[in-house]
């Protein structure tokens, strides 16, 4: 089976090479960067969800992937969502870790105070360090721009609501750490309770962000999913 994995909002491909190392004995593991993210330049058209399913598949057709599995993590764990929706014929499986559902105005200002270049540059010099490193030789200041552009986009208008997931149903496993301040539990459960064919899993102990994710544990549940 193959399986792409979808890295988060500012994020890169490169997060999750350690997760697919431990996944590629039983899995063809497949890695890519969003447009504007990691190694790809930026689009000219502004960062969406549909632009970045798009990224998938075009890589999907390069690598004549008629078909694949897809795990994401936070906003790629949406984009996969996408993809299940609307492009159904493609995605075999979808797993997910961490990712926000619910989208409101108000969300997505709280969010994009959080990844406000300024803020992070005087706050967290050495998270501004490494998504300098990241984005290379990219601005990493527009690449958080533009995704508080997709964010503000998302609280205005939100591309899935309750009776939206009840037409995705290939299988779907929604995961969340236990620990995650910015993913609600009821927020996953509402979606889990929606979907025909989903599995819902908690990981003990795990936050947020991909680097605190206990890698061995994520996998263990990930090889079990994508075996069925």
């Amino acid at each position: 089976m193959h399986l792409l994995l979808l890295h988060g909002a500012i994020g890169a491909a490169d997060q999750m090479t350690a997760l697919a190392a431990k996944l590629q004995n039983d899995l063809t593991v497949h890695t890519l960067d969003f447009s504007g993210h990691g190694s790809r330049p930026f689009p000219q058209a502004p960062f969406s969800i549909s632009l970045f399913a798009g990224d998938v598949l075009t890589y999907m057709d390069e690598h004549k992937l008629e078909q694949a599995a897809v795990f994401g993590y936070s906003m790629g764990g949406y984009v996969g969502m996408y993809l299940a929706r609307y492009h159904s014929s493609r995605i075999s499986r979808l797993g997910t870790l961490a990712t926000k559902f619910h989208w409101d105005p108000a969300i997505a200002q709280r969010e994009t105070q959080m990844i406000n270049p300024d803020k992070i540059r005087e706050k967290l010099p050495a998270f501004a360090r490494t998504l300098e490193q990241r984005h290379h030789p990219k601005d990493w200041k527009t690449v958080l721009e533009r995704t508080a552009h997709l964010l503000t986009s998302l609280g205005d208008q939100p591309l899935f609501s309750p009776d939206i997931y009840p037409a995705i149903t290939i299988p779907v496993l929604l995961l969340l750490g236990d620990r995650d301040k910015m993913v609600s539990l009821d927020e996953t459960l509402a979606v889990f309770k929606s979907l025909p064919n989903a599995q819902l899993g908690i990981l003990p102990g795990t936050p947020h962000p991909i680097e605190q994710v206990n890698k061995d544990l994520l996998a263990s549940q990930l090889q079990t999913f994508y075996r069925e």
